[in-house]
């Protein structure tokens, strides 16, 4: 049976809302990462590989790994919360399990519980080569606070 989480899609408005936000960071439109599924409490970010970055042996560099799989739990969070609500990283944690090789990587975000003031996502990062082979090679967890927007 299909896991309903890898299709379902949030609401037109709430998936306008993450995709808003997302355009608006400097460091994912730099890296060159994209938004591929927005779901409730679900966020996928993909990042193509390039020269740009990767560390000496020619992998992803684990600082964009990181940062790709810290915005995916990010808007998942986001996913679940009023429109009055933004969020703000308060930790993350990131194990690095094999090189990020492939064609590109997918960070997968994951709420797993959502507080009303902190939320708890899964953070999931697969290499994923043309051919569809995909391999687990960063796994961790975030803790997210939520905050009144910024003006």
């Amino acid at each position: 049976m299909e896991d309903p989480t890898q299709v379902e899609q949030a609401s037109p408005a709430v998936r306008k809302r993450v995709q808003d936000s997302f355009d608006r960071q400097g460091l994912m439109a730099h890296l060159g990462a994209r938004i591929t599924h927005i779901g409730p409490g679900r966020v996928h970010i993909v990042l193509p590989a390039r020269a740009e970055v990767s560390q000496q042996h020619g992998y992803i560099h684990a600082g964009a790994t990181s940062a790709v799989a810290d915005s995916a739990g990010g808007y998942a969070a986001l996913t679940l919360l009023p429109e009055d609500c933004e969020v703000l990283t308060v930790e993350y944690k990131i194990n690095l399990l094999a090189p990020a090789v492939g064609d590109h990587i997918e960070a997968i975000g994951t709420v797993v519980r959502a507080g009303r003031t902190l939320t708890v996502c899964r953070l999931e990062v697969f290499g994923v080569r043309d051919d569809g082979e995909r391999k687990l090679v960063a796994s961790g967890q975030q803790t997210l606070i939520r905050v009144s927007p910024t003006q």
